[in-house]
């Protein structure tokens, strides 16, 4: 698991257990938990943006408000419920489910990758998996459902740490820390979302600010740098969207391994971040987070490289032949 989602997703689980502890307090400890998450918000907030990249200025707030619809959902609706059906009843899937999750986040990642590398193989790839666009309407449906899957990932990850803070408590207790900490969550990572796909609209209101004092002459000046730099600025976003994507979902496997007993690659990559931070004691905790979520990518590379062909050649392929025989047997 990265270390940057694991240690301050660890704060939200710490914050978490002291809220089990007093109902009363609950609301005020999450929301603690949901300040404290920054991880969790930077590594949300790197990932969404890139599915709004492309869109008119019109589309932006509602496909984030799409998405952010899509995340409650996630995790009031389906996640909440599972973790706790899951923590009274079978404990032992909720980490193959976080596996495969995390897998599914290194393919994503790599296959964004993949499109940069090799654009015509990849809309080839994309074509055989039968995702390729044909309106502005299906592109921002398909934009909008890959968005909510990804979160999906995302907020299972913290909500089965959350579960995991609070073993001892209640099942209400229980029910109302996950919902409070998903809510505060969403609700941050959403809102940070929509000012940064926003911030060129208003960096053109700034730029036209007809004030003649100093403080308008600071007003356009702010705002014409960030209508010239948000461009750049979400393409970076993009880049880091999926970049985190897959040293997320590979630190998860890793993780899993680990959990398992496949101790050799967390031990390597636990060792080289301790080296590190050795080495710069000056930026000792920068320097750590640096190789272990670079060393987490190299796992997440090599995952989503392996899922690539499996999808394209054996799942695609299974649930195209499925799709063509279920509504026979509906007719039959």
């Amino acid at each position: 698991m990265s270390v940057g989602l694991l240690a301050l997703l660890d704060d939200v689980a710490a914050i978490a257990k002291v809220a089990a502890a007093s109902i009363d307090d609950v609301i005020g400890q999450a929301a603690k938990a949901g300040v404290k998450a920054a991880g969790v918000v930077i590594d949300d907030t790197a990932v969404t943006p890139r599915y709004v990249i492309g869109f008119s200025a019109t589309r932006e707030i509602p496909i984030v408000a799409k998405i952010a619809m899509g995340s409650f959902r996630n995790k009031l609706l389906i996640l909440l419920p599972a973790a706790l059906a899951f923590s009274s009843f079978l404990p032992s899937a909720i980490m193959p489910l976080l596996m495969i999750g995390g897998a599914y986040l290194c393919y994503e990642g790599v296959e964004k990758l993949y499109e940069i590398v090799r654009p015509h193989e990849a809309h080839a790839h994309e074509a055989e998996l039968g995702s390729v666009a044909l309106s502005p309407q299906s592109l921002e449906d398909e934009k909008v459902a890959g968005a909510v899957k990804t979160d999906f990932i995302l907020s299972a990850e913290i909500m089965a740490i959350t579960l995991a803070s609070v073993p001892d408590a209640g099942f209400w207790t229980q029910a109302f820390v996950l919902a409070v900490v998903g809510i505060a969550i969403t609700v941050g990572v959403y809102g940070v979302v929509a000012l940064i796909v926003k911030a060129d609209d208003l960096g053109l209101a700034l730029a036209k600010d007809q004030n003649r004092s100093t403080i308008g002459a600071l007003s356009r000046a702010l705002g014409r740098a960030l209508v010239y730099g948000m461009p750049g600025f979400l393409a970076f976003l993009s880049g880091a969207g999926t970049a985190a994507m897959i040293w997320v979902g590979g630190g998860i496997i890793v993780h899993g391994l680990d959990v398992y007993g496949l101790h050799a690659i967390h031990h390597a990559i636990v060792s080289a971040g301790d080296a590190a931070a050795h080495a710069l004691p000056a930026i000792a905790a920068v320097a750590d987070w640096i190789v272990t979520a670079a060393l987490s990518g190299m796992a997440g590379l090599a995952v989503g490289a392996a899922t690539i062909p499996l999808i394209g050649f054996v799942i695609a392929p299974g649930w195209k032949r499925l799709k063509r025989v279920l509504p026979r047997k509906r007719v039959a």
